[in-house]
C-alpha cells in the first residue's frame, strides 16, 4: 500500500454516513472514507453475525469493542478481541469474519 497525495485531516466517524450490510445472519453497519485507493472502515457487527461472503481482498484489521472470529477458508479459525488485529495481503487467504455477541472494528484496505 502506498499511501500519496493525502493531506492531513481528521475524521470524526460519528458524522460519516452509516451504510447497511445484510450478512448471511445479522447485518454490518459501515461508515467508509476512500482517500485515492485506500479505502478507511468503521464497522459495527451486530450480534450473531456471519458474513455472507468469502473474501480474499487484504486488509488490516483492528478490533476495538468485542471479539470476532476470523475463519479461514483451509479451516483455520482466529478469535481476536479488542486491541488485537490482523494483516493479511490481496488473493492471500480466502476469510469471513462473525462475531457472536458483536464486535466495532477498524479495517484499513
Amino acid at each position: 500500500m502506498k499511501m500519496s497525495d493525502i493531506p492531513f485531516g481528521t475524521t470524526d466517524w460519528s458524522s460519516v454516513e452509516p451504510t447497511i450490510h445484510k450478512g448471511e445472519v445479522g447485518h454490518a453497519i459501515w461508515r467508509t472514507r476512500h482517500f485515492n485507493d485506500i479505502r478507511l472502515r468503521m464497522v459495527e457487527y451486530s450480534p450473531n453475525y456471519l458474513a455472507d461472503h468469502w473474501c480474499g481482498k487484504g486488509h488490516i484489521l483492528l478490533v476495538l469493542e468485542g471479539a470476532v472470529v476470523t475463519e479461514l477458508d483451509d479451516g483455520r479459525a482466529f478469535t481476536l478481541k479488542a486491541g488485537q488485529s490482523f494483516q493479511v495481503a490481496d488473493e492471500a487467504e480466502a476469510h469471513r469474519l462473525r462475531s457472536e455477541m458483536g464486535a466495532k472494528l477498524f479495517i484499513v484496505d
